[in-house]
């Protein structure tokens, strides 16, 4: 399968998956502010892997929830994307934390005081 289908197939399931989980899931215990950052689909088209944050879960008990309540609503959300392709198989979805976002704004806060801290260092010389 060409690099250019799998990333096809993992744009629908991102986009798929961000509508069933915003319009036709139903558990409270998810949420309203649940984003679905990024799909790798596997080479066989076997999983989906699906990265997922949210504003509200705040701990990490939050989190584990909210992927252990998503991975077994998986067979719901694969039957809805099947019923919405036309491809040979559906890809068994497995949900992830995506730690990445959370990261992004406490990185830039360290390269921020590292810039400070450098800036203040070299006035020092002066």
């Amino acid at each position: 399968m060409s690099q250019s289908r799998d990333l096809r197939v993992a744009d629908f399931i991102r986009d798929e998956v961000a509508r069933i989980i915003q319009l036709e899931m139903r558990d409270p215990r998810i949420g309203a502010f649940v984003s679905v950052n990024d799909v790798r689909v596997s080479k066989d088209l076997a999983f989906a892997d699906i990265y997922v944050s949210s504003l509200q879960a705040e701990s990490a008990s939050e989190r584990e929830e909210l992927i252990k309540v998503l991975n077994q609503a998986a067979g719901y959300v694969r039957s809805t994307l099947a019923k919405r392709h036309k491809m040979r198989t559906t890809p068994k979805p497995r949900f992830h934390y995506d730690e990445l976002v959370e990261g992004g704004p406490r990185l830039e806060r360290l390269i921020e005081e590292a810039l400070r801290e450098k800036s203040d260092g070299n006035r020092s010389d002066d």
